[in-house]
């Protein structure tokens, strides 16, 4: 399948070309082993803006006239797009056998990260998700220290972000769509609304959950990740939503639509040999940060990052600030982490890994077998945000909540007709 010479480059197309989309293309061009044949934006004055960039004739509004007028002539795609395309996109391409690289989270919901990672693999196509932190040295490293035992066997970890995406109730008012953006196709799979300025497009649809995951959809795939890497640990058994803004639960209507300003996790996930029996993951985001006092050799007066995981062992505890600063051992008195060998790597390899991989078989860090066991993670926290205060057994295997039949229709929510996933 790989027995392509290196020299030879790989035929691209971008869905997605501005915003990170803009940043994802740029590096994806960097690897000098990749040509952009064509490029997609529902927007068409980002479409000019971006392609320009490329000198690339082929540009399309629609994703699907792409693929269609395109297919033969592409190796590859990247999907960098609102959370509730993703799926569709890259499934319709992985159907067409071609390589994906795709945003974080890998999806919206759990049924469609299922269907990713079955698809992959069914396909045999070269993919990558989109978190790209990963690939930094900083993040590398981390997960070789816990690995190479630095902390011991590994009890608990505590991740926060700093990050919030809350939005009111939504508007009645209708704004004026601007000039050629097709409204209809944005909302894709979603129910139908009015088009409101700045609500949802460019960036805000990350605020409701009919098109994103708030804060932990938007960062649990970067500061959950090296712990994953790390401890490689199953599926949860179980999430609760601890606590989350008051006023988000207390309104009906937002509450229905969108996400609170902060919310904390928990998840109850089966040991394996790199813990100490079953594992505590704990979450918390929109600036909330967990009490450190109990951690041995945590000084109290030592100010707790906005953004960051804490991996607690038997021995001691490694702190990874997200993100561009070493991990740190607490505590730590021989200077063990500075002697610890800094491993090499930066975002743009996650890139390159992928161009790579698609042109020699050489495998990618991030694969949607990867990518989406650690998004349903994030996944399961979104839905038991609906449910605060109770706790939801997670049968993985069945891909549902056993005593919660009312938490299962988020699992594989409704699709608006004609936007049905595709079925490979």
């Amino acid at each position: 399948m790989w027995a392509d010479p290196p020299s030879k480059k790989l035929a691209h197309a971008a869905i997605g070309i501005q915003g990170q989309g803009e940043s994802d293309l740029a590096e994806l061009h960097a690897s000098g082993r990749l040509n952009v044949v064509a490029v997609c934006d529902i927007d068409p004055a980002r479409l000019e803006r971006g392609a320009a960039v490329y000198g690339t004739p082929a540009k399309y509004t629609d994703w699907r006239e792409l693929l269609e007028k395109e297919g033969d002539k592409i190796d590859s795609v990247n999907v960098t797009v609102p959370d509730h395309m993703h799926a569709m996109i890259a499934l319709s391409a992985m159907k067409r056998k071609k390589h994906v690289y795709c945003q974080k989270p890998l999806t919206r919901t759990i049924a469609e990260a299922r269907a990713m990672a079955a698809a992959a693999a069914r396909q045999g196509v070269v993919t990558q998700m989109g978190n790209q932190i990963q690939s930094s040295g900083e993040y590398r490293t981390a997960a070789a220290m816990v690995k190479q035992g630095l902390i011991g066997k590994v009890k608990e970890i505590r991740c926060w972000s700093g990050a919030q995406f809350p939005q009111a109730a939504r508007p009645a008012q209708a704004d004026a769509i601007p000039p050629g953006l097709d409204w209809d196709r944005w909302l894709g799979p979603a129910p139908e609304r009015p088009f409101n300025n700045a609500i949802y497009h460019p960036f805000n649809w990350r605020g409701w959950q009919d098109f994103g995951g708030g804060a932990i959809g938007d960062f649990c795939c970067h500061i959950i990740d090296t712990p994953l890497k790390a401890v490689d640990f199953a599926l949860p058994e179980s999430v609760i939503c601890l606590a989350a803004e008051e006023a988000w639960i207390q309104d009906a209507r937002r509450k229905g639509e969108s996400w609170p300003a902060w919310e904390s996790f928990a998840w109850e996930i089966p040991g394996n040999a790199m813990t100490t029996g079953k594992l505590r993951l704990t979450w918390q985001d929109g600036g909330k940060k967990p009490d450190l006092s109990d951690v041995p050799g945590w000084q109290k007066d030592r100010e707790i990052p906005p953004n960051a995981s804490l991996m607690i062992g038997e021995t001691g505890s490694l702190l990874l600030v997200h993100f561009g600063a070493h991990a740190q051992l607490i505590p730590d008195p021989d200077n063990t982490a500075r002697k610890f060998p800094r491993l090499a790597g930066n975002p743009a390899e996650h890139y390159h890994s992928f161009v790579s991989a698609c042109l020699d078989g050489r495998p990618t860090t991030s694969p949607f077998s990867y990518g989406a066991r650690l998004t349903e993670i994030g996944l399961l926290g979104t839905i038991a945000a609906r449910f605060p205060g109770r706790k939801l057994r997670w049968d993985a295997a069945k891909m549902e909540f056993p005593e919660a039949p009312e938490a299962n229709a988020y699992v594989s929510p409704a699709r608006r007709a004609g936007w049905e996933l595709p079925v490979i």
